[in-house]
Parts: C-alpha cells; structure tokens; sequence
C-alpha cells in the first residue's frame, strides 16, 4: 500500500505590481503553487529565470514556488484562489476577460484600493457583478507592499460575508511576519482603502510645505473623521474605521515616503504640476482619480467633506494651499469625534 503524497494547493495572482508579487511569494512561502499573471513577457521571463521583479521589487529574491505567465486561462486554472491586483483603472477589463476562465467554485480576492467612476463601483461590486454565484473578498490594510517583501512585521484584513472565505485566507496568508485579521464588513473595509489615498496627498503636500508634526496629526484625525462620514452614507460600518483598514491604513499612508500617493502629494507641495508629479513617480497613484469620483459623489450626496474639497481646488482649480489652509481654519467647528453628537448640537 502506497501513501499518497498530499494535493498541493494552488493560487493565482493577476497583477505582478508590488502588492500583487509580495502576495505571491508569501502563498509560495506558505506551499502554495503560485501562478503569476503579467502582462509584459519581460517582466514574465525576469521572474521564472532570475526570481526578481526588477521594476517593482527590485532586490528582494522571490520563492522558486512562483511560476509567472502570460497565459491568463494556464494562470487561473486548477486554483482554490485567484486574487486580482489590478490597478483600478484596469481592474473591470481584466474581471471581464476571466469570465468563462474562473470556475464557479474559486474564491476571488480583490486586493485593489480604488473606485470605479461609473456607478460609483468599489472592486468587490465589479466582482459580484461579473461572478454573482463565485465567494469574494477583500484585502486592504497598511500595507506598504516593499516592507512586506522585505519581511516586515505587518497585518492586513480578509472582509467577506462569507466564513468560509475569510478562514481560507487568514490561513493561507498567515505567516511569522504577516498577520490577517477577519471582518464581514466588506463595503467599509474596501472604502477605508480607497478614500485613504486622498489624505496621503494632502499629508505629503503638508510635508513638502514644512508644516510641523501638529499640522498633521490634525489632518490625519480630521481625514479619519471625514472618511467615516462618507463611509457611514454609503452603508458601511463606523467601527471598521477604528481598525487596520481605517486609521491604521490611513497613518501607513499618510506619514511614509514610501506610498505613491504621499510622493505625489510631496512633489505638488515642492512645487510640480500634478502632471509632473505623476510622471516623475511612474506608478498608478490610485488617490488622483479617487479625489475626483469621491468629491462628485459627495457633493451630489450633500455630504460635508471639506478636506476633500480643498485638495480638489488646489490640484484641478489652481487655487493656492494657504488659500484653502485659511478657508478651512475658518469654516464651521465640528464635533471632535465623529457621530458622538449629533451634527451642530
């Protein structure tokens, strides 16, 4: 009688960007058989021959585990998971093109912090939208994607309805450096990371302006304030916000030179163009676009979001920084902790 060797499970990662190749070498690290999707055939050759992302993680050696492609059906088929780290932009194109690739028993992963304008779509509804009977979820968290790969102590979140998919992932991420916390509160926890990226821009042009430490520690908590508020309208949970998807992605974001979005902010504070600025940081900084969905959706809502509103005018108005600093040191006073008292009480 023979033994049986066990089934090794396998995992699929559509993005090879930063967050999408640390996610990869942990399930590699973790004894799944990983298959990375990429677009550029490079990009793909450089990570099976080499086991390095030049562009995206250069010098951090990757598990031999991970096996790149550009064969989307290859990469998704057979996997008990396929996380989809694409930026948002993109996000709906890619969804698409695995329909009819994905099997009806795959869990779906997203792990994108951004929105889409039409509809005002968060990743996990293009999901369900796309796959109505599949098991989704979400990743978001303070997660700074080269301190992961480098083995930094980090934690994140698994949102979902779904027990079964949350267990799934907290076992299957979990590892001596990365830690995975569970929430059901799907909407909220993938908002906390959108809408964080507005505020790391506004943090970054703090810094590049030489505002001092009070400076920010008063847009950090006014930005957690406002974030809530806009989650809360749009049915999410105000005690998610008090997690790692809310004030803790938010501070990651806000204070490290390492987030785009905070680069991109330094660089307008410093004195570049937003065009500038996004050409010189050559990646996706999700919180541009955001700003924009954001500010519509919370001026046809009727909901108050001054910081939001001063980034807008600053960034696509040409109004100057210490023109909207005095607007906003003058406006109406507001409760210190959002929803502890009603509004103007």
């Amino acid at each position: 009688m023979t033994t049986q060797e066990p089934l090794v499970q396998k995992a699929t990662v559509l993005g090879g960007g930063s967050f999408g190749t640390a996610i990869a070498n942990i399930l590699a690290e973790n004894g799944f058989q990983v298959s990375l999707w990429m677009r550029n055939p490079q990009a793909v050759a450089d990570i099976n021959n080499t086991h390095e992302n030049k562009q995206y993680l250069p010098g951090v050696q990757l598990h031999t585990g991970i096996n790149a492609t550009d064969d989307l059906a290859d990469a998704i088929q057979g996997s008990q998971v396929v996380f989809y780290a694409i930026p948002s932009k993109s996000f709906r194109e890619i969804v698409e093109r695995t329909l009819g690739l994905v099997d009806k028993e795959q869990i779906l992963i997203s792990t994108t912090k951004g929105i889409e304008p039409d509809g005002f779509n968060l990743m996990s509804d293009i999901l369900r939208g796309v796959f109505p009977t599949n098991p989704v979820g979400v990743i978001s968290g303070p997660n700074l994607a080269k301190e992961i790969a480098q083995g930094q102590l980090a934690a994140t979140v698994i949102a979902s309805k779904d027990k079964r998919v949350r267990d799934f992932i907290q076992q299957s991420l979990s590892c001596k450096f990365f830690r995975i916390y569970v929430n059901a509160d799907m909407y909220g926890v993938e908002l906390g990371g959108a809408l964080k990226n507005i505020y790391a821009i506004i943090t970054g042009m703090a810094a590049a302006l030489g505002f001092g430490e009070n400076t920010k520690a008063m847009l950090i908590t006014r930005s957690l304030a406002e974030m809530s508020r806009f989650a809360v309208s749009q049915g999410a949970n105000p005690m998610t916000f008090l997690g790692l998807a809310g004030v803790g992605d938010l501070v990651a974001t806000c204070v490290s030179p390492l987030s785009r979005n905070y680069r991109v902010g330094y660089a307008v504070g410093k004195g570049e163009s937003l065009e500038q600025a996004i050409e010189s940081l050559g990646e996706v900084a999700e919180g541009i676009n955001t700003l924009r969905y954001v500010r519509n959706e919370a001026n046809e809502m009727g909901i108050y979001m001054p910081l939001v509103n001063a980034l807008y005018a600053v960034l696509f108005e040409g109004v100057k920084v210490d023109e909207v600093a005095n607007a906003l040191m003058t406006g109406d006073h507001n409760t210190d902790v959002e929803f502890s008292l009603p509004r103007g009480a």
